[in-house]
Order: C-alpha cells, then sequence, then structure tokens
C-alpha cells in the first residue's frame, strides 16, 4: 500500500471515529458525505447538512473536493452545485492539513466569517453587503428550508418521491375516468 493511500484511510478512518456521521459512496473511500452542523454562535447554528467529499488519488498532495449537498445561502458557496470558495482547500492546501481540520477549522470558519469579496453567490455577497439584517434573515430561511435532519437523509431520495408523487396523482385521475364511463 503506498503512503498517499495509507494517510488517506487513516485520515477517513479517524473521520469516522469523530462525533461525525460519514457515509461512504460506492463502498470505498474517496467518496462519502459527512453530516456537517452549523457552528455555534452563527446564522447557522442548528443547520444540518450534508457535505460531499471527494477525495483525489494524489491525497493528502492534493486537496479533497468539497461541495454542500443540500442549499445554504452564503456567498463563498455556490448556490445550485455546492462548490466551496475557501482558499484553504483550493489553493493553499498542504499535506499537514487532515479531513478533521476541514471539519473542525476550515467550514466552520467559513460559515462565521464569509467573505463577500471573493463570492461564488454573487446575489449573497451583494445582500449582505447592501443589507445586512436581511441578508441575516435570508440565511435563516435557508437553514429552517433546507438544513434540517430530514433534509440530508431524504436528499438522495428527493427525486424518486417527486415521481412517485406525479405518477400517483395521474392513477387517481385515471381511475376517475374508469369510474366516470363505467356506470353511464
Amino acid at each position: 500500500m503506498s503512503s498517499p493511500s495509507k494517510r488517506r484511510d487513516m485520515d477517513v478512518m479517524k473521520l469516522m471515529m469523530s462525533d461525525y456521521n460519514v457515509e461512504t459512496i460506492n463502498d470505498g473511500l474517496n467518496e462519502f458525505n459527512v453530516e456537517f452542523h452549523g457552528p455555534k454562535e452563527s446564522l447557522y447554528e442548528g443547520g444540518v447538512w450534508k457535505i460531499r467529499v471527494e477525495l483525489p488519488d494524489a491525497y493528502p498532495y492534493k486537496s479533497p473536493s468539497i461541495g454542500f449537498v443540500n442549499k445554504i445561502y452564503h456567498p463563498n458557496v455556490d448556490e445550485m452545485s455546492g462548490s466551496v470558495c475557501l482558499d484553504v482547500i483550493n489553493q493553499s492546501w498542504s499535506p499537514m492539513f487532515d479531513l478533521l481540520n476541514i471539519f473542525e477549522v476550515f467550514l466552520p470558519q467559513l460559515l462565521l466569517y464569509p467573505n463577500p469579496s471573493d463570492p461564488l453567490n454573487g446575489d449573497a455577497a451583494s445582500l449582505m453587503m447592501k443589507d445586512r439584517q436581511q441578508y441575516d434573515q435570508k440565511v435563516k430561511e435557508y437553514c429552517e428550508r433546507y438544513a434540517k435532519k430530514e433534509n440530508i437523509t431524504n436528499s438522495a431520495d428527493e427525486d424518486d418521491s417527486a415521481d412517485d408523487e406525479i405518477s400517483e396523482e395521474e392513477s387517481v385521475s385515471s381511475d376517475d375516468d374508469i369510474a366516470g364511463h363505467a356506470d353511464p
């Protein structure tokens, strides 16, 4: 086993042994989701997000890819893709960092101290700079709507349930048609 893969396995196991709920994807340790709670005393407190982590083959020499699965309103997180703009991950990553640093330091710092001058979400950055009270309210609305425990446990099944709802509606209307034609 090469050194990067040993390190990757060790870092993932360390994350799994901590207080974080880690869910592997495709039974490997290269892709997984982590349950992340908003930092205390922040606008995001009480919010729960599923963070998708993808480790490159060259990890820890190359930084992991990090993204929010459920929506979050933040200047440095792309609202549609969940991509994170964080210098320490994107530009100044070092093999000295590990996965616990991301969840215990880097992401909490990102949520506590947004940087509207380097945005991935221009609307959030603009609102934060122009009307902080309205920005704070929108962050809280997103937390209420998208960052609850049920949002992260059902996010993978969301598309299926929407399809089921449509098919149930269609079957109800087709049953009515049949019942209407049977009794002249």
